[in-house]
Formats: structure tokens, sequence, C-alpha cells
């Protein structure tokens, strides 16, 4: 896929050594079954073309990046299960919570994801079904 074609897509953007992250992206896809998005790890090639340099660095949050717009932490958890439609619509409500508030929750959960939920030694490697819209 071109670079272009990329900065026209939604990709989440992900920490590929995480635990916690990898079941993120585990659990939007299966529950994407029109590929609406793309998944890159924020240590890969992907996130260096699209993404500035403090994004990439901060490996505490997904980033969400849909047509040249980034969001961060929680904008992005909502936004990106908004997008799957469904009952997952109503993950929209969230949107009623203040930033800071749900950013303060983010941060904890970010804060403690490698001892609550464990590291990898590496970045996830895609089934043969997932190389469609896993990028590097």
């Amino acid at each position: 896929m071109e670079k272009e074609d990329v900065k026209m897509r939604n990709v989440v953007f992900f920490d590929g050594v995480c635990h916690l992250c990898n079941g993120f992206v585990d659990a939007v896809i299966t529950r994407d079954p029109q590929h609406r998005f793309l998944f890159a790890p924020l240590q890969g090639s992907t996130a260096e073309a699209l993404l500035p340099a403090q994004d990439r660095e901060n490996l505490d949050t997904v980033i969400y990046y849909e047509s040249g717009k980034i969001y961060h932490r929680s904008a992005a958890v909502l936004k990106i299960l908004s997008g799957l439609g469904g009952v997952y619509g109503l993950s929209r409500l969230g949107w009623v919570l203040p930033g800071f508030i749900r950013d303060s929750l983010y941060k904890l959960v970010a804060k403690n994801r490698y001892s609550w939920f464990g590291k990898r030694d590496f970045c996830r490697l895609p089934t043969p079904n997932e190389r469609t819209y896993l990028l590097p």
C-alpha cells in the first residue's frame, strides 16, 4: 500500500510489545469485518512515516490516525470503538466525561500495563489473514 493511500485510511498505532495493546488490536480486528481500520506498531516504519517523533517515542498511548488527524489516549479509544458501529457506538457516551478525567484513567492503566498484563520481547506477528491490514 502506498504512503498516500495509507494517509487516507484509519490507522490504529499501538505498542507492539504490550500484551494489553495487542489484546486491544486483536479485539478490534475480530469486530471489524469491513476492515475499516489498519494497524501498525508505534515501533514500525508506518509510524515513522505518518507520526511526529514525540508520538512514536510515547509508547504509553494508543494513537488513532484518521485522514491526517491524530487522536491520543482515551479520544483514540473512543473514536476506534465508535467506528466499529453496532453496540460499540454506545462508546460515544464516553465523550460526556471531560478529557482530563478520561485521560487520567487511561494514564493509570497505561502506566501499569506491563506489570498488570505483561510485555513481549518482540512485536506481534500477524496471521496470514491479518497481513492485509497490519502495516509495518
